[in-house]
């Protein structure tokens, strides 16, 4: 038998004879064999002329001179995108119409800003220091006029407005002015679900003082009034007040004069404007000065009658 060595060498020697004996091979090859992974990092080029392989070996179809294998790239995920963040909505302020509901409210004027307010002191029974947004206001309640220190039932009304102010948290509403001349806010008080203002007029504890313009609530008041004076409520179940004789030394006390520039007559010792609005004995700086009846009180500076206002 001839050695397949040697028959190669011989083929090696005609180069006719070496082709067609490839031909003849791959004709006869049961089949390509698996082509091998390949590293993905090189792409290898074939040439296109007909390779003779040993016997041994199979024989690997071939590609286009400008065909490269390109490595095989798996594609990167896209990161989900983050989930929208929501913007927090800033609470609406609250407005005025949510208190109209409440017992006897239905007069506050719609469409204004409500306050929330801490409560500081209470100076008597229309008059209260609040806190707001951590700035101290003393606040002088619309429509209402509850008796000063000094005048009778004025330990009863301020009491009362304490009890009212303890109902709830304290708002507190306008009218049309901010504030009077003295720079005390002007409110509607409200106390949980308590219409301060309204309720101290109903139980006799204040009576009605109308100031235009903030005149909302005035028929309101007027009525709750109405109803207190015929029920003999507070104030109106005290006796009449017994006029005390008031004796003025004519050579201490100034003649009186009708006006003074913008002083109200009935204090002839101190300068002190007529209402509106009006004043408690805590708005002035005077103390126990003469209070001359012939020209009245209207601010009720001298609620025992005896002719001396804001006795200490």
């Amino acid at each position: 038998m001839i050695s397949l060595s040697w028959l190669w060498r011989i083929v090696g020697e005609l180069p006719e004879i070496r082709v067609l004996l490839g031909l003849m091979l791959v004709a006869c090859a049961p089949g390509p064999a698996p082509v091998p992974a390949r590293s993905p990092e090189a792409s290898v080029m074939i040439p296109t002329s007909i390779m003779i392989f040993p016997p041994a070996t199979q024989v690997v179809p071939l590609a286009s001179p400008t065909t490269a294998i390109a490595p095989a790239v798996s594609p990167i995920p896209t990161p989900a995108p983050p989930p929208p963040t929501l913007s927090p909505m800033s609470a609406p302020a609250p407005r005025s119409e949510a208190l109209r509901s409440l017992p006897g409210a239905d007069c506050v004027p719609p469409g204004r800003p409500v306050q929330p307010a801490r409560l500081v002191r209470i100076l008597d029974g229309d008059t209260i220091d609040v806190q707001i947004e951590g700035r101290t206001y003393r606040v002088r309640y619309i429509g209402i006029d509850a008796p000063e220190r000094g005048q009778a039932f004025y330990a009863e009304a301020t009491a009362a407005n304490r009890r009212l102010l303890g109902s709830g948290p304290l708002r507190l509403v306008r009218d049309v002015s901010e504030t009077d001349r003295y720079g005390r806010l002007l409110r509607y008080v409200f106390a949980g679900d308590v219409f301060v203002n309204r309720a101290l007029v109903e139980g006799g504890y204040a009576q009605v003082m109308t100031v235009p313009p903030d005149v909302s609530c005035a028929q309101t008041f007027l009525a709750a009034e109405r109803e207190a004076r015929s029920a003999g409520r507070g104030l109106w179940g005290l006796p009449p007040p017994t006029a005390t004789p008031i004796r003025i030394q004519p050579t201490r006390t100034p003649a009186p004069t009708p006006e003074r520039g913008n002083c109200h007559p009935a204090y002839p010792t101190v300068c002190i404007p007529p209402p509106p609005p009006d004043l408690d004995c805590g708005d002035i700086p005077y103390r126990n000065f003469p209070v001359d009846h012939r020209y009245g009180d209207p601010h009720r500076f001298d609620g025992d009658k005896d002719g001396i206002g804001c006795e200490r």
